[in-house]
């Protein structure tokens, strides 16, 4: 297939490689072009505009940090939906909130063009290896086209309804679950801790039993350990993910009283330990 891709961080730089081990035609776009090198040497070429990425393309995947900077290179003459042809699939894998989803999907509708929203969980390393938990949302029509490009990056797929943005709302519910279990690992830690039992050690036995998850293996050591340096989930991100969770919970007239105390302590830990560490900083701020 003909792909645009636009969005070369840690995340979409793998999963744009692994779309273009599969043999599938990429054209790039990136804020700074000079990430999409390794990818234009493999094979891939690189576009001067999101509108010119998505010239010719079957399909156009995003991956972005937020709302602002997805709907940036969305609208306007030199954004992507000018360049997409009708009949195009635009494939969003960024975490963003509810209402931009259901906006960009307007927007595409108005062009004959459709949303998927795709957002996914794993870490960079899982990106590229091709192992990425996929949420889909969107037409059955569209999601069954997408369904060898979702084969090539990740190891499931995990559809929720024909509405793009129910992807998206299931994506902050898994990251306000993941901080979730951060805080409670980092809380039960300090407690083991100050009790005489190391850190380490406490994790050896959550581990070993009830608690053998991905979850526990990803973010144990990262708060056993204290180690927030380099963030493959950054705090910043994070904190923009609870602040969509909880515009989200209002939106539907609920509350989140653990979120609060998230929030918080992300807030904390950045003040502190500075816009680059990773969301398990976030039980840094533990009194």
């Amino acid at each position: 297939m003909k792909i645009a891709f636009l969005g070369l961080g840690m995340m979409g730089s793998g999963i744009a490689g692994n779309l273009l081990r599969a043999g599938h035609e990429l054209r790039l776009w990136n804020r700074s072009p000079e990430k999409a090198d390794a990818l234009v040497a493999a094979g891939a070429t690189l576009a001067a505009t999101p509108r010119e990425a998505g010239e010719g393309a079957d399909i156009a995947f995003t991956m972005v940090a937020d709302d602002h900077a997805l709907l940036g290179l969305l609208e306007g003459p030199d954004g992507l939906i000018a360049g997409l042809p009708t009949g195009a699939i635009h494939v969003s894998q960024s975490t963003i909130s509810v209402a931009a989803a259901d906006r960009i999907a307007a927007l595409h509708a108005d062009r004959g063009q459709t949303l998927v929203s795709a957002p996914v969980f794993g870490r960079p390393a899982v990106a590229e290896a091709g192992q990425l938990w996929i949420v889909t949302g969107g037409p059955a029509a569209a999601l069954e086209t997408c369904a060898p490009l979702f084969d090539a990056i990740g190891r499931a797929v995990f559809p929720v309804g024909d509405t793009a943005s129910a992807a998206n709302l299931v994506k902050l519910c898994g990251n306000f679950m993941i901080l979730a279990t951060t805080e409670a690992m980092g809380e039960a830690m300090l407690l083991s801790e100050r009790g005489g039992v190391p850190r380490t050690k406490l994790l050896e036995v959550l581990q070993g039993t009830l608690f053998d998850a991905p979850i526990y293996k990803i973010y144990g050591p990262l708060v056993a350990e204290q180690r927030w340096r380099p963030a493959g989930f950054a705090a910043p991100l994070g904190l923009k993910d609870m602040r969509l969770a909880c515009e989200a919970a209002d939106a539907v007239g609920t509350t989140l009283p653990i979120l609060h105390i998230i929030r918080d302590h992300l807030e904390i830990a950045i003040e502190r330990e500075g816009s680059d560490v990773d969301v398990a900083a976030l039980v840094s701020a533990l009194p």
